[in-house]
This record gives C-alpha cells, sequence and structure tokens, in this order.
C-alpha cells in the first residue's frame, strides 16, 4: 500500500492516476491536465522533453549510478565545473546529495563545523525566518517555521538553538545585536518563501542581511532550492546578494530525477582543507553525484541558457500581471506575484474547499494548501496554456 505525503490516509481523495504526460499537460485515463504546479515546482521544461530524455538514456547505456566514494565520473564532473562557471562569485565547490531537504542539512551541518573547525564552539544558533519552509528532515523542521507541516516537534519543546524573526530589517538587525557571538548562519529562501505561504518580500532584507553577516561573520545560507532557476524572475537569488553556502535542487534536474546539491564558497570549504581528518566533512548520501541526475541536469542547464529562458519567465510573469490586473474578490486577503509565481491568498481555507476537483474539470491541476490558491508553471507553457490556468483561478471566485 502505498503511504502518499501530507495526507490523512483515511479520509483522503482518491488520487489522480497519471498515464502520461507531456510537454505542461498531465493524462489520465479520462482527462488532460495542465499542470499548473510543475510537480512540486520542478518540471520547469515540462514533461517528455526530447533533451532530457535523450540524457537520461545515452547515461542508463553506460552506467546509472557509481558511488562518490572513492570513485568518480565524468558526468558528476562535468557538473560540478558548470556549477562553478555558472554561479556567482566563488561559489565553487559542490556537495550533491539525493533531495533539497538533505542539501539543507548538509548546509546547516557545515555552517556548525564551520566554527567547530576553528574552535568556536559557543555558534551553535541558527538565525532562520518566521514562516520558513527548508524541508522535512528534522534540522531542517528546526530551522523551519510551520506548525502546519511541523507540529511534531512540539514533542521536544522550544528549541533554543534556533531564532526565528519576520523579514523586518529592525528584527534581523536586532537578533545580530543581541545573539551575534553565538550565531553559525542565517538561513532564508531567498525573495520568495514556498510552503510558508508563498510569501514574497523585498531584496533590501536580503542586502542588509549580507553586511551584517560580514560584520559579525556569520555565514549565510540561501535556500534556492524552490526558488532557483528562475522562479523569482532571476536566475538566481544569489546573482543579486552573493551568500556564502547556496542550496539547490527540484528544477536542478528540470524535475526529472530527484538531486540537489549545497555549493560553499572558498571560505568555506577552506575551514574544512587541511592534514587534520577530524575537520573533513563526514557526510555521504549514497545517491550523491548519480550519473543519471548529473547527465540531466548538465542539459538542463544548458536548455535553460540556450533558450533564454529568463525571458520566458519574464512574459509568463507579464500575461499573468496582465490577466490578473483588476481582479477582486471580498473572499481575497491579498494578490501575489513574482517571477513564475502566483498566490491568491484567501481568508479563510474553507473558500478553497473543492478547487481541486473544481480545476481538474476545467483542465488544470492544482494543489491548493491552507488559505493559499497558487500556481508556478512550468516555463514552457503557452500563452494560452497560462490563460487557461489563470481563468480557472478567477472562475471559483465568481460561481
Amino acid at each position: 500500500m502505498i503511504w502518499y505525503p501530507y495526507q490523512q490516509m483515511k479520509t483522503m481523495k482518491d488520487p489522480y492516476h497519471i498515464t502520461d504526460a507531456e510537454g505542461v499537460w498531465l493524462y489520465t485515463r479520462e482527462n488532460r491536465m495542465i499542470d499548473s504546479v510543475s510537480s512540486w515546482w520542478s518540471v520547469i521544461h515540462g514533461y517528455k522533453h526530447p533533451v532530457l530524455r535523450e540524457a537520461i538514456k545515452s547515461q542508463a547505456d553506460r552506467f546509472s549510478h557509481v558511488m562518490l566514494g572513492g570513485l568518480t565520473h565524468e558526468p558528476v564532473q562535468q557538473l560540478s565545473q558548470k556549477l562553478e562557471d555558472w554561479l556567482p562569485g566563488d561559489l565553487d565547490y559542490c556537495f550533491f546529495s539525493d533531495s533539497g531537504s538533505v542539501a539543507v542539512e548538509v548546509a546547516l551541518k557545515m555552517a556548525l563545523q564551520y566554527y567547530v573547525n576553528q574552535g568556536q564552539l559557543q555558534r551553535t544558533k541558527v538565525l532562520s525566518l518566521t514562516h520558513a519552509y527548508h524541508g522535512d528532515t528534522f534540522k531542517t523542521m528546526e530551522v523551519g517555521d510551520d506548525e502546519d507541516y511541523h507540529f511534531i516537534l512540539e514533542a521536544y519543546g522550544p528549541n533554543p538553538n534556533v531564532i526565528h524573526i519576520p523579514t523586518e530589517i529592525p528584527a534581523l538587525e536586532k537578533a545580530f545585536e543581541l545573539c551575534h557571538e553565538e550565531l553559525n548562519c542565517l538561513i532564508v529562501e531567498p525573495l520568495l518563501q514556498g510552503a510558508g505561504g508563498m510569501r514574497m518580500y523585498d531584496l533590501s532584507f536580503l542586502q542588509r542581511a549580507r553586511k551584517l553577516c560580514d560584520q559579525y561573520k556569520v555565514l549565510l545560507i540561501f535556500d534556492e532550492v524552490a526558488t532557483g532557476f528562475g522562479r523569482t524572475g532571476n536566475r538566481f537569488a544569489a546573482d543579486l546578494v552573493l551568500p556564502d553556502i547556496l542550496v539547490l535542487g527540484k528544477a536542478l534536474t528540470g524535475g526529472y530525477i530527484g538531486h540537489a546539491v549545497t555549493v560553499a564558497n572558498k571560505k568555506v570549504y577552506e575551514g574544512f582543507y587541511g592534514e587534520d581528518s577530524d575537520k573533513a566533512l563526514m557526510h555521504g548520501p549514497t545517491f550523491m553525484g548519480n550519473a543519471l541526475a548529473c547527465s540531466v541536469a548538465l542539459k538542463s542547464i544548458e536548455l535553460f541558457e540556450q533558450e533564454d529562458y529568463l525571458s520566458k519567465i519574464r512574459r509568463i510573469e507579464a500575461v499573468t500581471r496582465r490577466e490578473m490586473d483588476g481582479f477582486t474578490d471580498p473572499r481575497i486577503k491579498e494578490i501575489r506575484i513574482m517571477g513564475g509565481c502566483i498566490c491568491i491568498e484567501v481568508l479563510d481555507p474553507a473558500i478553497l474547499a473543492g478547487y481541486q476537483q473544481f480545476a481538474c474539470r476545467r483542465g488544470v491541476f492544482s494543489r491548493p494548501f491552507l488559505n493559499y490558491l497558487y500556481a508556478m508553471v512550468p516555463y514552457v507553457i503557452t500563452e494560452e496554456e497560462l490563460i487557461q490556468v489563470l481563468s480557472v483561478m478567477k472562475a471559483w471566485f465568481r460561481r
């Protein structure tokens, strides 16, 4: 029996049975639907893309996986070199893993051990944001701030080593003033907080965070698992403000295979480098650097570059703003749009009850949660298909 995610199994509705997928479309036996959430924000090139399919097939003809413990291979070397060349600043040192949550765990472990390696054992605290979501493994739950997903941690009580602040500069400054000697890192989802409610905030917060991290010698971590590869309208938020550690996942492989990477700058890497084996990073996911994943990730990045995906994302944002211009309803608290993301926040979760089935009947797969009706479409979507997604969202309030 399948145990499905984020579901009470006794009361859940039957999931839609997908028999095929191509472009932005998911096919069931009876229907087809535009995937308006890109399979949890990852399938940026759409389904069954010929270039990505061929990358996987070609690599599988050689080998699908070998461990990186004592072994290496060309796909992981090429992807590491590509990311070193492609990412901003000196974000050059790639530690691969098999999921975004694990990659965030690695980043947090790096930040703590970076200071332990220097004998600064008092730097045990992590500064994070309210409404943050960084994954469902235990440390990522701790630095997250989403009781709807992570209420299980109530069994442990408050964590003295995690501080949450709102995305407000005075709160940021106060936290550094009070706790900077104990902080090892500040971790953020830059510009756009995903599962915490598609909350959007200003670049000035990140700019101030960078200055404070420099001033107090605290590491800055950007969790761009969801925001990277154009979702905010920027290639990466790291192109605007440079972190010390960058975490990528989801769209890294175009959503075709689970894979992620934690990328450190030279300062962090050199904090582990030397003759002392006790200062090594003792971590090693079995499927890190998976050859199939690295091969498809390389082709995904090539597509992003060669087909000018940032222009596609600007078009998506422009069409979204045009189609939503002037749309209001008394049940709506706020409509937020940024890059390839739109979120309609409603006043009461009950307002969205039944929306998924309503959308399905109109040819759109959607997965609203709590108070949030959102879309994060594949970047290859046509204007007509995008208008269909937005029209269904508006139609729900016009019934």
